[in-house]
């Protein structure tokens, strides 16, 4: 066989080799196989591998609460502040699906805690924890931060109907009184959403539409 024609069938079969892995270690970082992970981590793969929506193995650990393999990405340099195709990062992934001891970790390793258009705060109401409400809280995060449509985390558990969070965010200071760019307060948004024992709690503590 002449040699440029192996070349060529050499180069095939390493790409294959390659899809192969990558495939791999994505379904082992989703699936929680941790040593397949590390395994192939090993083998040369990129620690900062990412799917088609370039959600990287960090994100996935963390959407998964996978705190071990956080470690162990970690241990390799993963960074902890790339965002995916929809904006989010591995902060906001785990504290969107209420995965508190994934969010501790990150935030004791530095990862960032503002981000433009949607935050980890926003997300944590969404994952409906109080846990991870509150270490965000308690990390500084910027309780009026606005998301795209201009509401804050605050709005967002008053129209959801997250008592819970309503108060915590209150009790943090958060600014009852601003409105979304529609115009509408969270003692607005509340009453919309026919959550009225938000809505008088709200009128209790002395919000205004």
């Amino acid at each position: 066989m002449p040699k440029r024609l192996i070349a060529i069938v050499l180069m095939l079969l390493a790409g294959l080799v390659q899809a192969g892995a990558y495939d791999d270690i994505l379904a082992a970082a989703e699936n929680g196989e941790n040593a397949t992970v590390i395994g192939l981590l090993q083998r040369g793969m990129d620690v900062n591998t990412t799917d088609r929506a370039g959600t990287t193995l960090l994100m996935m650990a963390a959407r998964t609460g996978n705190v071990r393999l956080m470690e162990m990405l970690l241990a390799n340099r993963a960074g902890i502040n790339r965002r995916n195709q929809h904006g989010d990062t591995a902060l906001m992934l785990a504290a969107i699906n209420a995965k508190s001891p994934a969010v501790q970790l990150l935030l004791v390793i530095g990862a960032e805690l503002e981000t433009s258009g949607w935050t980890a705060l926003h997300y944590a109401v969404f994952g409906g924890s109080a846990e991870t409400l509150a270490m965000l809280i308690e990390n500084k995060a910027k309780l009026d931060s606005r998301a795209p449509n201009g509401q804050t985390a605050l709005m967002l558990a008053a129209k959801l109907g997250k008592l819970d969070l309503v108060k915590l965010l209150i009790d943090a200071d958060a600014d009852m009184d601003l409105a979304d760019y529609d115009g509408d307060t969270a003692l607005r948004l509340a009453r919309k959403a026919g959550n009225n024992e938000i809505a008088s709690y709200l009128r209790q503590v002395g919000a205004v539409e």
